[in-house]
């Protein structure tokens, strides 16, 4: 499957303003970057560095004015999710170094709080994969899904309580669950084909069977059409843009995911 991924940031910067932004997708084993494009207006100096999750992240001071950030990028990803029933549990003494910081609590993710739960969702299932798809399914038909209910993150303990969240704040809790379970998960944000309304999307992995799977407490299926941009503990890590001084809010975000012919 071929798409292309499209998001257009403007602001009204009234100070110099230095901003980290995360907008680039990189090619991996699940999608390829064929084409890109990315323009600032004004253009201003800009510096790339790959942060501590393997992020291509810009770094770059906006002048006074109006400012505009435009990235484009044809990408091609799987036609379907690999999914994979009955995948093993890893044993933390076989897993890789640089998976280890995902089973810890983190900010929006206090998975040392939610052992009992995780047990009560997972009983009688297989451990590993089919421990993640009961979350995740437990999540689709617990947690209702609303994305209307606010722009600021959540942590998982609060998602809980108030038993609704934007997919960013469904997949802190099912993050919180599995590294509840010693499983280790990751916060996932990019583009999503076909997801209503159109706008950039987030999504879990859980590391299982010696691999990442994806998971979508979102989606009732797991079609193909996911380009990641950023991995991360939480939202905390994984913000498309983040701002120093005083706040800059966008004036305007369009986000556009075609199919190719």
């Amino acid at each position: 499957m071929w798409l292309r991924t499209s998001c257009e940031l403007t602001f009204d910067i009234t100070v110099p303003t230095p901003f980290i932004l995360m907008l680039r997708p990189r090619s991996g084993v699940q999608q390829w970057i064929a084409r890109e494009e990315y323009r600032l207006e004004p253009m201003v100096g800009v510096s790339e560095f790959t942060d501590n999750y393997g992020n291509l992240c810009q770094r770059l001071i906006a002048p006074p004015g109006a400012f505009a950030v435009y990235t484009v990028a044809d990408v091609r990803v799987a036609d379907q999710v690999d999914q994979a029933p009955g995948a093993p549990f890893v044993d933390i003494e076989n897993l890789p170094d640089e998976v280890l910081s995902y089973l810890l609590p983190s900010r929006y993710c206090e998975s040392d709080r939610f052992g009992e739960m995780a047990a009560s969702i997972t009983v009688g299932h297989l451990l590993g994969y089919d421990q993640v798809k009961a979350i995740e399914t437990w999540l689709r038909t617990t947690i209702r899904y609303d994305i209307d209910s606010g722009n600021i993150p959540v942590s998982a303990v609060e998602v809980h309580f108030r038993q609704s969240g934007v997919c960013r704040d469904l997949s802190h809790l099912g993050i919180a669950l599995c590294r509840s379970l010693s499983i280790p998960a990751r916060l996932v944000v990019g583009y999503l084909y076909h997801v209503e309304p159109m706008d950039l999307h987030a999504w879990f992995e859980a590391y299982v069977g010696g691999r990442w799977y994806t998971f979508d407490a979102t989606q009732v299926s797991l079609n193909g059409g996911y380009v990641p941009i950023g991995y991360g503990r939480d939202a905390a890590d994984v913000a498309i843009y983040n701002q120093f001084g005083p706040p800059v809010y966008p004036i305007s975000q369009n986000v556009r995911v075609e199919l190719l012919g």
